[in-house]
């Protein structure tokens, strides 16, 4: 049985320089026909396995740019195909220019329980560097909506080490972020991703990247919202107490999920698969077949293990102290790196900082 979906979708009303996932601006499919289509794909994938999900992420792209009737239309089409009863979070991602309090209302009558910001900044130098359409005041207009049209839970989604910013428009953007009173902030570090005008500036030299700038960041992100009781439960998310999101959660602990929509990935029961990264090609197949899946690979026992112990060691869980090696566990714990925290194998803030490169050398 699946518990957790996955839905993406990849419109974009304006492309950002620094984004790699699959996006584009509307046009050669209407919104409607990829409703059709992500209904079509969720009733195929019910012929394979049970769904019924504890979790629901929309995530793009922009889904804040589905018209209401077509969302409306979805979530009927959707809830025909799988018992929503058991939800437990319904993620939704969002520009803060693209929705009001009417639309708000409508996410939430029809059941998303948290609405992710796509922010970045509150400076206007990082704000433009970032191709970002939305200024600050768009941003507190946007949560008052969200408020206003009863979604439960607030995200705001943060971005650090952007060409150009200082670390004083990072505290700035934090200490902002935090006067609109969300319920969960995450904190990304800039990566320079393929296929971007980002990667492009960046190996022509215009743009460096730099591990103690990266760090700078980290830490005053961890100490400002640490300060004022903010969880720190994942190396990139920051919570109130009980504000964790389960669905990022189940994937940290390598649940099965599925994935709907162009280029969205799916891994249920030792199987992963990616569907085809393109919304034309993949409304037709899905017409046509069914699905749209490729590149599908079994995964073996040591490579889901591997997965787990990674995803985990970015958690404030941990993993199991049996997990780690008794070598390399002192290793780590005599750099300061990690530490024991019960029967748990924890990172310290210095080991989130490099949890990556920890995991390889665990694993």
């Amino acid at each position: 049985m699946v518990q957790h979906v996955y839905v993406h979708v990849p419109f974009c009303h304006r492309i950002c320089p620094y984004c790699g996932f699959y996006k584009h601006q509307p046009g050669k499919t209407s919104y409607s026909d990829f409703a059709d289509a992500l209904i079509g794909e969720l009733r195929f994938a019910r012929k394979e396995c049970e769904v019924i999900p504890r979790t629901l992420y929309f995530g793009g792209g922009t889904p804040s740019l589905l018209p209401g009737p077509v969302w409306k239309n979805l979530v009927s089409g959707m809830s025909q195909e799988m018992n929503l009863a058991g939800l437990e979070e319904w993620n939704l991602e969002a520009n803060p220019r693209t929705f009001d309090a009417a639309r708000a209302a409508i996410w939430a009558e029809t059941g998303v329980t948290r609405v992710s910001l796509g922010v970045q900044a509150f400076d206007a130098g990082s704000l433009e560097v970032l191709g970002r359409d939305h200024g600050p005041e768009d941003v507190a207009e946007a949560v008052r909506a969200l408020r206003q049209g009863g979604i439960p839970e607030v995200n705001i989604d943060l971005m650090f080490s952007v060409p150009g910013q200082r670390l004083e428009d990072w505290e700035h953007s934090l200490r902002a972020a935090m006067e609109l009173e969300p319920d969960h902030i995450s904190t990304y570090n800039l990566t320079y991703e393929e296929d971007t005008e980002f990667l492009e500036r960046f190996e022509t030299g215009e743009w460096t990247a730099d591990s103690d700038r990266d760090a700078e960041f980290f830490l005053l992100a961890d100490q400002l919202l640490g300060e004022a009781g903010w969880v720190h439960y994942e190396v990139s998310n920051f919570a109130r107490p009980g504000r964790e999101s389960v669905h990022n959660r189940a994937y940290w602990a390598g649940a099965d999920y599925l994935g709907l929509g162009p280029s969205a990935v799916s891994t249920i029961a030792g199987e992963r698969w990616r569907n085809l990264p393109d919304t034309v090609r993949w409304a037709q197949q899905i017409s046509g077949l069914g699905h749209a899946r490729q590149d599908a690979e079994r995964l073996s026992e040591m490579q889901r293990g591997m997965e787990r112990l990674a995803l985990l060691l970015r958690t404030s869980d941990g993993v199991p102290r049996a997990w780690i090696e008794e070598d390399l566990a002192e290793t780590l714990l005599n750099e300061g790196l990690a530490k024991f925290r019960d029967d748990r194998f924890v990172l310290t803030t210095g080991g989130l900082m490099v949890a990556d490169e920890i995991a390889g050398f665990l694993c």
